[in-house]
């Protein structure tokens, strides 16, 4: 990646068990709805309580891309600039949007979201960008 080139962060919220093709599949999903091509992924993002998830992990693997496992705490700080949520994922894990709240979080403070949360099966992704220029 060159200096100055955006980053572009996939972040990825799930139900257990999700596949490898599942998660590709919303990932390419939100890629392609965003004009994004695949080689401009950057990073793949998950809560810490997802990184064992094997689906995602593979999915990481096979792009070639890091695996960011975010903590609680950086969840929530990031949880506030998310723009979709649902109820069952704020219950659950107490921010609006993992996929969202990922993405902003493994993108630093000045990340804004690329493309919000897109649902594709049992896989949501969302995708962020921030300029990394100095």
């Amino acid at each position: 990646m060159a200096l100055g080139e955006a980053v572009i962060v996939a972040g990825i919220g799930c139900r257990k068990g999700a596949t490898v093709d599942e998660v590709e599949t919303a990932i390419e999903a939100a890629l392609k709805a965003a004009n994004c091509a695949p080689e401009t992924l950057s990073l793949i993002a998950t809560s810490d309580g997802k990184g064992g998830e094997p689906g995602i992990v593979a999915a990481s693997l096979a792009r070639g891309v890091p695996l960011v496992l975010v903590g609680p705490a950086d969840l929530e700080a990031a949880g506030t600039r998310t723009q979709s949520s649902s109820p069952r994922v704020l219950a659950l894990t107490g921010v609006p949007s993992v996929a969202e709240a990922a993405a902003l979080a493994a993108g630093g403070p000045k990340a804004r979201l690329l493309f919000p949360r897109i649902v594709v099966g049992p896989v949501t992704c969302a995708l962020a960008t921030t300029d990394k220029t100095p």
